[in-house]
């Protein structure tokens, strides 16, 4: 049986960690080490935007030393990723230089939509998520910058909110009058409140609960190691007890909540903010249990290793949450509709009939079904400029489990749908030439597919799509008159053409009544 050692490192905003996996051909993954270093790198970045070169020294002498354990565990493959502390840092190019100079590792960075889906991923590969989710659930995700919440309702995703309210961006908030204040934890509270407030009038409506809160973060297993002592599942405690553990908990002083947890910083400050943060987001919910499935980022880039390299398969459908999350969307900006449905039908047998042409593959298909489901979301803020409104409603919204490119290649394929694209010297900064091409292809199937339910009245049936002498060729069956869809497919044509080298034409049966 062949076992692959795999090292997962993660550089966080005030933590860097290494985890030590054994994948094996019996489609598991058993952590077998795991070194944490507290660094606390985001105190720079939130301040100055920039790592000092002291931090980015201590950051190399922590990795040297990681890869020297990689090689005691004779790590056959690994990977480095920073979170958005690195990311977002203007020096971020010379800092992964140094990392790579001073300690041979190659590292990377991941964008706040890339970290989340990583951690999620791990989280879903955990027996039990599914049954959790089943009914009604939030996936809360705390970091140090910020966090993140995904509810579910019966088994599928309705939203997915970034919340600027991670651990150390509160106390950065607070950092000017902490020494001024005699209860800090009453700031604290103030400040999270605010937040949560707004969250819960927009996603959650009066007397709605959610029954399973699925909670990742700092100190959660010290915490869930005190209250479930004697529980039969030690990652599940009933909500109720939680939150009065917490309460209690957040009356203490940082020394006092540290003792009270075994922690061997006893002056980690962060701590604080992490007590009220968790009790708060589980009142908010109204949950009635807590699961804390023990995974974090490392987790989640060893999981997506394995399943990119088919050790695993995962039981979970992630292009499920994908397109729920878009559906979802579209009805909260009005936009939904038997159109909806019939142009993202009508998108995919085009692109399915031309796989041997436009050359793309599953991911783009699903990339097209979104923009297709959010095309006319921008119309609930502007009907004269939807297109532009759509496409800033998309990039400003998270989709768990679409990266942060394939989020601006959404937005751009819904712009381009309606307005000529734009030539690649004025998007390069926004996507590389292999996502710009991505972009025009499915833009130009989504207004070909547009055009001929242009009326909303979706008039065909029994629709099929063949290419046939350098065209292709939809067949329909109507019992309406088509002209209006004919004179529109003949005006999108052209574009067409000049990308893929086919012209759309439509070959209709007509259907007597």
């Amino acid at each position: 049986m062949a076992i692959t050692t795999f090292a997962a490192i993660y550089i966080g905003s005030y933590e860097v960690s290494l985890k030590i996996f054994e994948l094996s051909g019996k489609k598991k993954i058993r952590e077998i080490d795991h070194i944490r270093t507290r660094l606390e790198l985001g105190r720079d970045t939130f301040h100055s935007g920039v790592i000092k070169s002291d931090l980015i020294e201590e950051l190399c002498v922590i990795l040297a030393d990681f890869a020297k354990i990689m090689q005691g565990y004779k790590v056959k493959e690994y990977r480095a990723f920073a979170g958005s502390v690195v990311g977002g840092a203007k020096n971020m190019l010379f800092i992964l230089d140094q990392i790579k100079t001073k300690t041979g590792l190659d590292a990377g960075t991941l964008s706040n939509s890339e970290r989340r889906f990583l951690t999620y991923k791990g989280v879903a590969a955990r027996h039990g998520f599914d049954k959790m989710t089943k009914d009604s659930a939030a996936v809360i995700d705390v970091g140090g910058g910020s966090l993140q919440i995904t509810l579910f309702i019966n088994g599928r995703v309705v939203t997915t909110q970034h919340l600027a309210i991670g651990t150390m961006s509160l106390m950065e908030m607070l950092s000017g009058i902490e020494h001024n204040v005699l209860h800090l934890e009453n700031q604290l509270e103030e400040l999270v409140d605010k937040e949560l407030a707004v969250f819960l009038a927009q996603y959650m409506h009066p007397g709605e609960e959610i029954k399973n809160v699925i909670l990742m973060g700092d100190y959660i297993s010290e915490i869930m190691r005190k209250i479930s002592k004697n529980n039969e599942e030690p990652n599940i405690v009933e909500a109720k007890k939680f939150i009065s553990f917490l309460q209690k908990l957040d009356k203490k002083s940082v020394e006092e909540i540290s003792e009270a947890l075994n922690l061997s910083n006893e002056k980690d400050i962060l701590v604080l903010p992490s007590v009220i943060l968790y009790a708060k987001l589980t009142q908010a919910m109204h949950a009635q249990t807590i699961w804390f499935p023990d995974v974090d980022t490392s987790d989640g880039i060893a999981y997506d290793y394995a399943e990119s390299h088919k050790i695993i398969h995962s039981p979970h459908d992630f292009d499920e949450d994908i397109l729920s999350a878009a559906k979802n969307m579209s009805m909260r900006y009005m936009s939904y509709s038997q159109h909806i449905d019939a142009l993202t039908d009508m998108a995919s047998l085009i692109f399915d009939a031309m796989k041997k042409v436009h050359g793309m593959g599953k991911r783009e298909k699903l990339l097209l079904k979104v923009a297709a489901i959010l095309h006319d979301c921008g119309k609930y803020i502007s009907l004269a400029n939807s297109a532009i409104c759509a496409y800033q409603i998309i990039r400003a919204t998270e989709i768990i489990g679409l990266k942060h490119l394939e989020r601006e290649m959404v937005a751009s394929i819904v712009l381009y749908n309606s307005s000529p694209l734009d030539p690649y010297e004025e998007l390069a900064d926004r996507m590389d030439q292999h996502s710009y091409m991505m972009v025009a292809k499915l833009a130009a199937i989504l207004k070909v597919a547009n055009a001929m339910d242009r009326s909303h009245r979706q008039k065909f049936k029994n629709v099929k799509a063949v290419i046939k002498n350098k065209q292709l060729v939809i067949t329909i069956e109507s019992v309406n008159d088509i002209a209006l869809e004919k004179g529109l497919l003949a005006a999108k044509a052209d574009s067409f053409e000049g990308i893929f080298g086919l012209k759309p034409v439509i070959k209709e049966k007509r259907v007597y009544i």
